[in-house]
């Protein structure tokens, strides 16, 4: 398999577990009536779980590959700060939807391929050229757009949504030098694996202060159940998504990002039969047109670098 059929295998695998945690999401916390804390909890339990299990089985979605050591230099390091990369996400993501709406924090994570491009410009030496860079206004104005409806603001939710939407920029910028520039490569499941342990030692505190105990006994099965299997998806949503770091840029992958939240909003209308609007509607159309501009981009920037390159060293 060529590493462009690689890459679009993962895309998909990434795109599909992307819905069914989402909508697994919706249904435990909306339905079921459960506590978000504790979903949060058990997704970091699972992908520790099953990023074990990956690391001797790697289930067709990256090569096996020898297991760096704990001793390597930099080893812990980077992983704890990916994993509290992670943990930051998911926190402040919580935080931000109990004080406001789901579609506000749509619309702030809009802006997240320019921060992208920004961060991988000072840590990765990442550098885009002017037609890539002017292809992300579509991209990041549809899903703006796709997320108008319905916005309530307050300067809590508003600071934690851009706080989640910065951290996770840093989390896939720093996932892209651990797994293909850092100076030792770590492999997806390690990156799943270790981040997942960081991650949920870190929440260990939050669960003490926040969860009311004499509740979960009042939880139902149902609740279990689909919580667990929430967390094999969202393993397997964040374990393709590092493997596909691996054969494409950071500001690449966060204009596919960008594209999968238009996609799922679009999924969400159909599926849930929510009113869809005007501008909801035409924000997906933009968005799609701006990931077609981006991809034309890359090819015109790429022959505008080679010609530079050519006249340099003629």
């Amino acid at each position: 398999m060529t590493e462009d059929s690689k890459a679009g295998y993962l895309l998909i695998v990434w795109y599909i577990f992307s819905a069914c945690t989402l909508f697994a999401n919706k249904y435990v916390l909306n339905y079921l009536n459960g506590d978000g804390i504790i979903l949060g909890c058990i997704q970091m339990l699972m992908t520790t779980i099953c990023g074990y299990i990956q690391l001797y089985y790697p289930l067709g979605m990256f090569e096996r590959t020898p297991r760096n050591s704990p001793s390597t230099p930099g080893f812990y390091q980077l992983m704890s700060i990916i994993g509290g990369l992670r943990f930051t996400t998911v926190l402040l993501g919580l935080i931000a939807i109990n004080y406001v709406e789901v579609s506000f924090v749509e619309t702030i994570k809009s802006s997240a391929p320019a921060f992208t491009l920004l961060i991988s410009r000072f840590i990765l030496g990442e550098y885009t050229g002017l037609f890539v860079n002017l292809s992300l206004i579509p991209v990041m104005g549809g899903l703006a757009l796709c997320s108008l409806t319905e916005l309530s603001c307050n300067i809590q939710g508003f600071l934690a949504a851009l706080g989640t939407n910065i951290s996770e920029c840093f989390q896939n910028v720093y996932s892209k030098k651990a797994i293909s520039k850092h100076k030792i490569k770590f492999s997806p499941a390690e990156m799943q694996f270790y981040t997942s342990v960081c991650s949920f030692v870190a929440q260990i505190p939050v669960v003490l202060f926040l969860v009311d105990f004499s509740k979960l006994i009042q939880l139902s099965s149902e609740f279990w159940i689909m919580s667990f299997l929430n967390g094999l998806f969202f393993h397997f949503q964040t374990i393709s998504n590092f493997a596909l770091l691996e054969y494409i840029s950071t500001v690449t992958h966060s204009v596919a990002n960008t594209a999968k939240r238009a996609l799922l909003i679009t999924f969400s209308v159909i599926i849930f039969g929510n009113h869809i609007t005007f501008l909801s509607g035409l924000g997906t159309c933009i968005v799609f047109i701006g990931v077609v501009c981006y991809n034309r981009a890359l090819i015109l920037d790429k022959k505008r670098f080679n010609k530079l390159n050519h006249s340099k060293n003629p």
